[in-house]
């Protein structure tokens, strides 16, 4: 069997790179008609599938596998061989996400100012951070039930590095969790100037809302950048 070997001028093509990218950057969303269109997936004793959850009573996308197999199921993007890169210049990313009470891991690759590849993963089945010059691994803490995960990039870059976030390459986000939306920002907002469908509940829906206060929690990364400044950096 002969390999496929993409032509050049695709594997270089960046996927978001003619985007204007300013404010709030979506690149999932479960209420799309196909939210996967720009992701590849993968599937190994589990699932990947659209329900309905219970607590926001809306549709989310859950992953879902044996504990064995979790890094084995998971959603990609950018998917296919057309593009190489996200090519996402904002440095805060936001992933709205349901602890499902079993292993989970999601992993970020990002371009530094010093033309390196870095692996950002993290995980919610470890204590303590692992750093070599291509993967920073970080523990991730999440409350039951619904979860605001806010990663500073930049900042997380040049605690683990020394160096400089310059972009967002790949995004993976492996089993057990129920997704809600992923997307990137510019700053830091005030919870009011965030856009409704960037929020777990809409603002307007004011008795849904007062419900997802309760349920959801904001995953501080502070605790991941305490975790760093432990960590000899090589």
């Amino acid at each position: 069997m002969h390999r496929y070997k993409a032509s050049e001028r695709f594997l270089q093509s960046k996927m978001y790179k003619d985007r204007f990218q300013t404010g709030f950057f979506s690149i999932f969303s479960s209420l799309d008609n196909n939210p996967l269109e720009t992701w590849t997936y993968c599937v190994r004793q589990g699932h990947i599938k659209r329900i309905t959850d219970r607590d926001l009573q809306s549709q989310v996308l859950e992953l879902r596998a044996e504990e064995d197999t979790h890094k084995d199921t998971f959603i990609a993007s950018p998917g296919g061989r057309r593009h190489k890169s996200l090519a996402i210049t904002l440095p805060y990313l936001v992933i709205l996400l349901k602890n499902l009470k079993k292993y989970f891991t999601f992993q970020v690759d990002v371009l530094d100012d010093a033309g390196a590849t870095r692996k950002l993963r993290a995980s919610n089945f470890r204590s303590t951070v692992e750093v070599t010059p291509d993967l920073c691994h970080m523990p991730l803490r999440l409350e039951v039930g619904w979860n605001q995960v806010t990663l500073n990039l930049d900042d997380l870059m040049r605690r683990a590095y020394g160096s400089s976030y310059v972009e967002t390459i790949r995004l993976q986000i492996n089993a057990n969790c129920r997704l809600r939306r992923v997307y990137f920002m510019d700053r830091l907002y005030r919870e009011e100037d965030v856009p409704a469908d960037f929020r777990l509940c809409p603002i307007s829906d004011k008795d849904r809302a007062s419900r997802c206060d309760s349920l959801a929690t904001r995953a501080d990364p502070k605790h991941v950048e305490e975790f760093l400044q432990e960590v000899t950096i090589p």
